[in-house]
Parts: C-alpha cells; sequence; structure tokens
C-alpha cells in the first residue's frame, strides 16, 4: 500500500488534533488549580473552612470569561472524582485531562496537608478564603 504525502499529512492533522484538544488552557489550570486545592482543604477536614459556592463560581467566571465556563470546570472536577472513585458520572462532562491536572495537584496539597496539617492548613485554606473559594465559619 503506497501512502502519498498529503495523505500522511491529513492522517497526521487527524491524530493531533484530540492531542490539541486534550490541554487546559492557562486559565483553566489556575482555576483548577485553586478548585482542587480548596477542595483539599475540605476534605482534609481543616478546622475553620467551608465551601463558598457563590465565590467560586465567580472567581471561575473572571478566569475562564463566564459562569457558564466555571460551572463547566466545575462539573469536569466533579465528573473527575466520581470517575476516580467508581462512581457513576456524566461522560459528556469528563475531561482527561482534567482529571490528570487535578490528581497531581490533589495529591500534592493532600500530601502537604498530611505532613504539616496546622502550617498547610493556613497556608492552602486562607488563600482559597481570599479567592473566594472557602469562607471561614
Amino acid at each position: 500500500m503506497k501512502i502519498t504525502l498529503s495523505t500522511a499529512a491529513m492522517l497526521a492533522m487527524i491524530v493531533s488534533e484530540p492531542a490539541r484538544a486534550a490541554t487546559l488552557s492557562d486559565a483553566e489550570a489556575a482555576f483548577l488549580d485553586q478548585l482542587v486545592t480548596a477542595s483539599v482543604v475540605l476534605e482534609q477536614r481543616c478546622v475553620g473552612y467551608e465551601v463558598d459556592g457563590a465565590g467560586g463560581v465567580q472567581l471561575g467566571a473572571r478566569l475562564l470569561g463566564s459562569p457558564e465556563a466555571a460551572m463547566a470546570m466545575i462539573d469536569a472536577y466533579a465528573a473527575a472524582i466520581k470517575a476516580r472513585d467508581g462512581e457513576r458520572y456524566d461522560p459528556g462532562k469528563f475531561r482527561p485531562e482534567v482529571a490528570d491536572a487535578a490528581g497531581k495537584t490533589f495529591r500534592r496539597v493532600r500530601t502537604d496537608l498530611i505532613k504539616n496539617p496546622t502550617r498547610a492548613c493556613a497556608g492552602y485554606g486562607d488563600p482559597s478564603v481570599d479567592r473566594g473559594l472557602l469562607r471561614r465559619y
């Protein structure tokens, strides 16, 4: 079978398209990092913090350009959590690149919180409050 150069170029474009689509923008990566960090603070039961859902959407809207984009990232993160836990999730909301990035951030922050909970709770919780993802109670 003889493959022409134009066929090879066309195949390369088709194959590379999903790879390009599977990357997070800088804004998405920043919002996801902040979202995951705040969720780990809550998961590790750092005393004095609770979720600020409206603040999280507002932060996401500022970073991503709209409340809809913020909710889409929040939904993608929720789908990633459910997939990791073996629960049913909406495959239309699942994004592998979100799951990969969230997993890395989750492990990094959780490790810090386990090693030195007092310092790390304040170190991650207070900035999450400042950004509007968490609030103090």
